[in-house]
């Protein structure tokens, strides 16, 4: 873990809350806990930055006279530039250290934004968004593999029903302010990028402090390579990445469509309303996150699975009866669903996972869900072009819907009894 000795001034160990540690390359070096929660603000940073412009595409879409492929182009380059940078990158933190990479992510998340928040056409927006994809590539495994380590020993499901919430607040906070700003405040296409750049900021200025060093990086030296799974890691692998990327598919339609789903098929004519419809998707994640806590990763699986089925079905009823209730519902239950599919996808890897080699088999399951995300985003766009916005909608769906019954397949494939033989062999070796 944190090494070094106190502050003379703080009597008091390096793990604990509030708590510096001196090292010769870092004057001060955030605690155990405290750096446990800075993590967590970068993982819900990766869901800000990813929902930012959400409520904005309308906006964009009219000042330039964009068409649905143009702007679901503008939200896949992101998470195509996400699975380029993983393919090379998603193991660094092993080597360099979850600090450092972090610390690259955030500035690049940064970097974007403030693009975004400056953009005089459409090309800034495809910049500004692959930088932000740079950022979220360069984060997502280093900020989740943090929370882990740094939630003390034992603690793998506290930390994954953490990053779950984690991920919701950023969600949430994306959708609800972006709504409120646009609706109601001055420069409804600028103001929001300029408050996320000064969260952005903050949250880096927090990152410098995290531990440069936490007994956990890789032997040898670094080089870009695609990423690798032990062969004893690969039932929980696919059972794991099969949960997230069916959770992270259901952002192209909240994310990428969502905003003019309810606007021009709901009917809400309101920034803020929307937003709000939206952050239901999220705020359902949370308090199922929460909740699930108590729930084995194969019940949460199933039953995320189950969840993300209805809210498919629900929201193709909202978009061909145009009933805003019933879009409410679709996003909820979908939210609930993706909470079960992620925290129990993330329990399983988290479980499994060594140490050692934590960060690149995280970074290697962000890969195939950001892949997922931008190829499903790219046919949805095209095809809302081609054949309306209704009939993209229900193929979205369908496609979830799909990756679920894939998930549930896997999950049923994957004996109870070799799930609980990987648990209790991580719990022996971090005892």
């Amino acid at each position: 873990m944190i090494k070094g000795p106190p502050l003379s001034l703080a009597a008091c160990g390096p793990h604990q809350r509030g708590c510096c540690t001196q090292r010769n390359s870092a004057p001060c070096e955030l605690g155990q806990r405290t750096s446990f929660w800075v993590a967590a603000g970068v993982v819900a940073h990766t869901l800000w930055t990813s929902a930012a412009p959400a409520m904005t595409y309308p906006l964009f879409a009219e000042e330039w006279h964009l068409t649905h492929t143009v702007t679901t182009g503008v939200f896949a380059i992101y998470p195509i530039v996400v699975a380029a940078v993983l393919v090379g990158f998603g193991d660094v933190s092993d080597y360099v250290g979850r600090r450092a990479a972090i610390l690259w992510g955030v500035g690049a998340s940064l970097f974007g934004t403030l693009l975004l928040a400056l953009a005089p056409d459409v090309l800034w927006l495809f910049a500004g968004r692959a930088f932000m994809g740079i950022g979220v590539g360069l984060t997502a495994g280093p900020s989740t593999a943090a929370m882990v380590e740094f939630s003390g020993q034992g603690a793998a499901k506290r930390a994954a029903t953490i990053t779950t919430i984690a991920q919701a607040v950023g969600f949430a906070a994306a959708l609800l302010l972006g709504g409120a700003l646009i609706q109601y405040a001055p420069l409804p296409t600028r103001l929001n990028f300029w408050v996320l750049s000064a969260v952005l900021a903050a949250l880096f200025a927090a990152a410098w402090f995290l531990p440069r060093h936490t007994g956990t990086e890789a032997q040898g030296r670094w080089r870009p390579k695609t990423p690798f799974i032990p062969n004893h890691l690969r039932n929980a692998f696919a059972v794991a990445a099969a949960a997230v990327t069916t959770a992270y598919t259901h952002g192209v339609l909240i994310l990428s469509l969502g905003s003019q789903v309810a606007r021009d098929l709901v009917g809400s004519p309101n920034a803020l309303v929307n937003g709000a419809a939206l952050s239901l998707f999220a705020i359902a994640s949370a308090v199922v996150g929460i909740g699930a806590r108590r729930l084995q990763p194969r019940a949460a699986m199933t039953g995320g699975v189950a969840a993300s089925a209805l809210g498919m079905v629900l929201l193709a009823a909202a978009v061909a009866h145009h009933h805003l209730p019933v879009f409410l519902a679709a996003t909820a239950i979908s939210g609930a669903g993706y909470s079960l599919l992620f925290f129990g996808g993330l329990q399983t890897i988290n479980s499994a996972a060594p140490v050692e080699h934590r960060g690149g088999v995280l970074s290697a399951i962000y890969l195939l869900a950001y892949v997922s995300l931008g190829a499903v985003s790219l046919l949805l766009g095209a095809v809302a072009t081609a054949h309306g916005l209704g009939f993209a909608v229900n193929l979205g769906a369908g496609v979830i819907s799909l990756f679920s019954v894939i998930t549930v397949a896997l999950v049923a494939m994957t004996a109870p009894d070799r799930s609980r033989l990987l648990f209790r062999r991580k719990a022996k070796d971090n005892t």
